[in-house]
């Protein structure tokens, strides 16, 4: 069995090395493939120097500029399919999603999912050191997603999740330009819409620590907009 986590990279020169090193200490046997944005801190240096210390696990694809996480998570997708990787996950290199919980992902998917998300609303799942303004908003959006797509999940932006590949193989990529939480948030409605068994695995997410957030306010606008486009989309 062949796992692989995706974590797109830009300006993480102060996580990427500590979570390159804690993806390959897990005692589970996965790769890690690194999508970096051209990062003008050095985050793609950092990681080259430590692919001779895991040449056949630690892969990383540059990409010329700022592209948006949507595709950089496709570009992943892509990758990790043309390489026959049977569950792929995505996770943000900040810390805020503990790479412990990787485990926990790829064994929802072995017991009977075809996606499995790393979900901070269900039962059991927790969020740290967020303000309150920020958790409600995040809260709310959840409902708002759940009210129009009618897609029954809790946590309709999380962005730490596992795929089976067939998901992958059926989502038609083509018609997923969203590039923020649009983008997650698009992939659960497409993997639902398709049929596939969707489980929840309750996760702490804890804000990061080190680094800027890539939040705006156009990212927030593409969400809020978003969904309403997902409905008429070929997936």
């Amino acid at each position: 069995m062949k796992n692989l986590v995706i974590i797109p990279t830009y300006n993480e020169k102060e996580n990427v090395e500590k979570m390159i090193h804690k993806v390959m200490s897990l005692d589970i046997n996965i790769h890690c493939l690194i999508v970096e944005d051209n990062s003008p801190d050095g985050t793609a240096a950092i990681v080259k120097s430590l692919m001779d210390q895991y040449p056949e696990k630690l892969h990383m694809e540059e990409r010329q500029g700022k592209l948006g996480l949507g595709t950089a998570y496709l570009h992943g997708f892509r990758w990790g399919l043309e390489r026959g990787y049977e569950y792929i996950c995505e996770m943000d290199c900040d810390f805020s999603h503990n790479p412990d919980d990787l485990a926990r992902l790829i064994k929802a998917c072995t017991d009977g999912a075809d996606l499995a998300i790393g979900s901070r609303y269900c039962k059991g799942g927790k969020v740290s050191n967020w303000p309150w303004s920020r958790l409600m908003l995040s809260y709310f959006a959840s409902w708002y997603v759940r009210m129009i797509l009618w897609i029954g999940i809790k946590d309709t932006t999380a962005g730490f999740k596992c795929y089976h590949h067939t998901v992958l193989e059926k989502i038609n990529f083509d018609a997923v330009t969203f590039k923020g939480y649009a983008f997650q948030i698009c992939m659960k409605y497409a993997a639902k819409k398709h049929g596939f068994k969707i489980v929840e695995v309750p996760i702490t997410f804890i804000d990061r620590e080190f680094g800027t957030s890539k939040m705006s306010t156009g990212i927030f606008k593409e969400a809020i907009f978003g969904v309403w486009k997902m409905r008429r989309l070929k997936l």
